[in-house]
């Protein structure tokens, strides 16, 4: 008989043969901080359905992602915030705009850190949408070039990666095309391959100002009931060049983290996003939750359903923890 011969609380004992036998880790080096940018100076402006977390413009944005640096996490994704917004979204490949600003102002002071730069449509469009209109229809392949003239823009800027987050069909390869187009060879794609819609980014929204001005985002982002798809989107995403796959959002989904873990030999990125935030903050400033305790098995869970790296707005908070 299995008991009492197999006790397996044995490995429970104490904190030491816990830690010993611990399967899972997160480490620093698993990290992605997202950073909002605009352009100015000084500016560091807080989100308030976002508490801990700033608009910042690019020098302030230079002194976070030194900071982090500084606490072992490697990389930051940039979201930028116009000054001017139009239909076409032509200030996302504005060379002057706040995220080249920011990646040159990073990469000069941190040559290290891997900046990426997030390529949509949605915080450079007046009418909040993920890239060029047709009456009232996002319309692909115009999308397309939009895409990749952002793409170019920021790995000219000095961006090492490009992460498109409009769910268009064909980014990865036209952007991969305009990319080696311009000899950014080693320029990584990372994309958000299952990207679904739903009620999971109004914090972020309200962050970048990029919510949509009419209907929403389900004709062009994912059914949260589709996992098969979602697999068919990271496949295709795959043939079509992209390095790293990205799932979004992370806590939602963490069957298709391991559904993509277990089909895939890319590395795999989860986005544990605004909500997902907001919620953990607004229940702990409420004295509802252990906080910093969940924040720990957040993104532990994450990590154990297959996820290489996560992109997290606790980031930094963690990593600070982890110096008590």
């Amino acid at each position: 008989m299995a008991f009492p011969i197999q006790r397996l609380r044995r490995l429970r004992a104490n904190p030491t043969l816990r830690r010993m036998v611990r399967e899972t880790k997160v480490t620093p080096d698993d990290l992605i901080a997202p950073l909002f940018v605009q352009l100015g100076a000084g500016v560091r402006a807080p989100i308030p359905s976002m508490p801990g977390q700033f608009r910042l413009s690019p020098d302030t944005a230079t002194e976070e992602a030194r900071a982090l640096w500084q606490l072992g996490i490697p990389a930051v994704i940039l979201f930028g915030i116009p000054e001017h917004k139009d239909s076409s979204g032509r200030a996302a490949y504005d060379p002057d705009g706040p995220v080249p600003t920011a990646i040159n102002a990073i990469k000069s002071a941190v040559p290290e850190m891997c900046v990426i730069a997030d390529v949509c449509a949605c915080e450079y469009t007046d009418h909040g949408h993920c890239g060029i209109l047709h009456g009232q229809t996002v319309h692909n392949d115009l999308t397309l070039e939009l895409l990749k003239r952002a793409a170019v823009c920021y790995a000219r800027a000095g961006a090492d990666m490009v992460a498109p987050s409009d769910m268009m069909d064909g980014r990865v390869a036209a952007i991969r095309q305009a990319l080696d187009e311009f000899e950014y060879f080693d320029t990584v794609i990372m994309s958000y391959a299952a990207k679904f819609a739903g009620a999971f980014y109004g914090p972020f929204r309200d962050a970048a100002d990029s919510t949509p001005q009419f209907g929403d985002r389900r004709s062009y982002q994912m059914d949260i009931a589709n996992r098969r798809e979602a697999m068919r989107e990271m496949e295709t995403d795959v043939e079509e060049g992209a390095d790293i796959i990205m799932v979004k959002p992370a806590l939602f989904c963490l069957d298709l983290i391991r559904d993509a873990r277990e089909r895939l030999n890319q590395p795999i990125c989860a986005y544990n996003v605004s909500s997902e935030y907001s919620m953990l903050k607004a229940a702990g400033q409420n004295g509802w939750i252990n906080e910093a305790q969940l924040i720990d098995e957040t993104l532990l869970s994450i990590k154990r359903a297959g996820a290489d790296l996560i992109i997290t707005y606790h980031a930094r908070e963690w990593a600070e923890s982890l110096l008590k």
